[in-house]
């Protein structure tokens, strides 16, 4: 375990606009360690201080022994075992993993009663308030620590700062199994050295315009004037940078926060696919999507496509509909669209990765009739399917074209 010392960082000038900062760092963001290879680790005493790789065509998770051969999360299976020929290759256990996250935040929400879920296996905490009854931020951060090995078994790093982004940055600067404070007078001091690729919108393209016009480093981002900066990255992406790059973020947790979007995707390994095989695994993800999104009881405006080709490059495509719905056929009619507008990339490049997602979500009474009024348009068999796969499981009815096909894996997620 790791905590800063407070000593290792001077004292951070004051940027550009920077506002006056918050007495404390009450901000906490807790980050289980390799969640899916921790769970097998744990579970299997065998696999302990070995390599652990989950996930066949594509790594779903890579325990820290893996990762130090250089696998990584969402790359090719096959390129893994090159790259550690000795790794134990696991099949994913979902429900293991679900039950796990339940038992972490349970953790987080007697820790303290403003928790917000980022994913399973993550979450923001704000702890300002609880100093007399609990103590200073970093002995509840230690102390939810210890709890979720004691009571879970899994490692977690935590990250404690003034903000949500910085809190984010200190539990991955400090995994694994860490603890790292950033003292709200240091923050530029622990911030400005570390590479571009750690701050929030910086992707593999905003990193190489970065890098190709001289930006390594989170300090030369504060450094140069926002326009500048702008100019090199778009207007919206270069105020949001220049933002991060003095620390001022002043969103806070939110607890009780619904989703903006919600998707799934499906890894299609390396093989080769016809088209058939990619839109039967489109299919089945728009029935999963779809069926989530009415269990919420949302409606949604956007339909999102998102492709990895087989050089690991990504592609989005979206369309917003005149109307928001949650009927399965409209949203399989426009993905469908989507991706046969994307189908000769398709045949170039390969596809490696499919995957859907629908956003502008707002809530199912919101729904409007359109004008000139017709006939009421009915989500009733979509309701049936759904009651029918809740009480007899989501392969009680499916759809032909999915018969015999495999489906993928359905990645736990937080509740919608």
């Amino acid at each position: 375990m790791f905590v800063s010392d407070r000593a290792a960082f001077p004292s951070s000038p004051a940027g550009p606009g920077s506002e006056p900062a918050r007495a404390e760092a009450t901000i906490l963001h807790a980050d289980l360690d390799a969640f899916y290879a921790s769970v097998e680790q744990r579970d299997d005493p065998s696999l302990r201080g070995r390599p652990v790789i989950v996930g066949g065509g594509v790594v779903l998770a890579a325990s820290y022994e893996a990762k130090a051969y250089g696998v990584r999360t969402a790359g090719s299976g096959a390129q893994a075992l090159r790259l550690c020929p000795q790794a134990v290759v696991v099949r994913p256990r979902m429900s293991a993993y679900t039950e796990a996250s339940r038992a972490v935040f349970e953790v987080f929400r007697q820790t303290t009663p403003l928790v917000e879920g980022v994913s399973i296996d993550e979450a923001f905490l704000d702890v300002g308030g609880l100093r007399r009854v609990s103590g200073t931020p970093v002995e509840i951060a230690a102390r939810l620590r210890a709890e979720v090995r004691e009571r879970v078994g899994l490692p977690i790093t935590v990250g404690v700062a003034r903000t949500k982004f910085l809190a984010k940055v200190a539990s991955a600067v400090g995994k694994p199994d860490g603890l790292l404070l950033v003292p709200p007078d240091r923050e530029l001091a622990f911030l400005h050295p570390l590479p571009v690729e750690r701050l929030w919108g910086v992707g593999a393209v905003t990193s190489r315009k970065l890098r190709d016009y001289g930006i390594g480093t989170v300090g030369q981002i504060a450094e140069i004037p926002e326009r500048e900066l702008m100019s090199v990255v778009g207007q919206a992406a270069g105020r949001h940078l220049h933002a991060l790059a003095w620390a001022r973020d002043p969103r806070r947790v939110q607890v009780g926060r619904r989703r903006r979007s919600i998707g799934a995707q499906h890894a299609l390994g390396r093989r080769p696919k016809s088209q058939e095989d990619i839109e039967a695994a489109l299919v089945a993800l728009v029935d999963r999507v779809a069926k989530r999104l009415r269990a919420a009881d949302r409606v949604c405006r956007t339909v999102v496509l998102r492709l990895r080709f087989d050089d690991f490059t990504r592609v989005t495509r979206s369309h917003t509909l005149g109307q928001a719905t949650s009927q399965t056929a409209v949203l399989l009619a426009e993905a469908r669209g989507l991706l046969a507008a994307a189908m000769p990339a398709i045949h170039d490049r390969g596809l490696s990765l499919v995957g859907v997602a629908l956003a502008n979500l707002e809530d199912g009474a919101a729904e409007q009739l359109t004008l000139p009024f017709g006939e009421p348009s009915s989500n009733s068999l979509d309701t049936t399917l759904d009651s029918l796969r809740d009480r007899f499981g989501s392969a009680a009815v499916t759809r032909a074209v999915l018969l015999g096909r495999d489906q993928g894996v359905t990645v736990p997620i937080l509740p919608d």
